[in-house]
């Protein structure tokens, strides 16, 4: 499979975790990196470690979005290839939940997606070339109890993944979305000795994203379901 011919990332909602290890192997094949978070202090080792660059942005804000791609732009170029990896949550029981919390839920979930891809297909669309990729949960097709507005965030950043495949690949733009159906390992999340590798691998996670990032057009995904093993459907 050949290397895409892709020069600049952006990684939004970036962090540990999926993001980090997409950074890696996005700047081990040679792309510039660009990552945005609301505080970028907790980067300044992935940006050591990968050459990347950290931008301040409140993903839910339409001026800072403008803003962190206009400043990206300037600095490394437009990026073509786009990851919004953002979340939040309100969890507890629905008739006790905060409306403010939920609204800023699904602010964060959805429509700091929304933005991000507005941006990103007003630079890639003059030239009929590049990648919006959208981090998915479980929640993207399950609802579960009291976590509605994870729910409610996660389906409708789904829903809009879906439409803006339809619209923009016969565009040349790739834009898919992937379901992580299960717990992300981490350094505070390790798997019991009697189930080994039953959280998701975040650097094979970031290899999948890769993978589909390599496709070529004639056979591109819009949407990816990775789950470990032990998952149940």
């Amino acid at each position: 499979m050949d290397t895409p011919n892709y020069k600049t990332a952006l990684i939004v909602g970036a962090g540990e975790g999926i993001s980090a290890s997409f950074a890696r192997l996005l700047a081990s094949h040679g792309l510039r990196v660009a990552l945005a978070a609301r505080q970028i202090a907790k980067l300044e080792a992935l940006c050591r470690e990968t050459g990347a660059t950290a931008y301040a942005c409140d993903a839910t804000s339409a001026d800072d979005v403008a803003r962190l791609f206009g400043d990206v732009e300037r600095d490394m170029g437009a990026p073509d290839v786009v990851l919004y990896n953002a979340s939040a949550r309100a969890r507890g029981p629905f008739i006790e939940l905060a409306p403010t919390d939920v609204a800023q839920a699904i602010a964060v979930s959805a429509f700091g997606g929304f933005l991000t891809a507005q941006q990103a297909l007003k630079r890639m669309l003059p030239n009929k070339h590049g990648a919006i990729f959208f981090t998915g949960a479980s929640a993207s097709v399950k609802g579960f109890p009291q976590s509605a507005p994870f729910a409610m965030g996660k389906f409708a950043l789904r829903g809009m993944a879906q439409s803006l495949a339809r619209e923009f690949s016969p565009q040349g733009i790739h834009v898919a979305h992937f379901i992580i159906d299960g717990g992300v390992r981490s350094a505070a999340r390790r798997e019991p000795d009697d189930r080994p590798d039953s959280f998701l691998d975040p650097d094979a996670i970031a290899a999948n994203y890769w993978n589909v990032l390599c496709q070529p057009r004639s056979t591109w995904t819009w949407e990816l379901e990775l789950r470990p093993w032990v998952e149940k459907f």
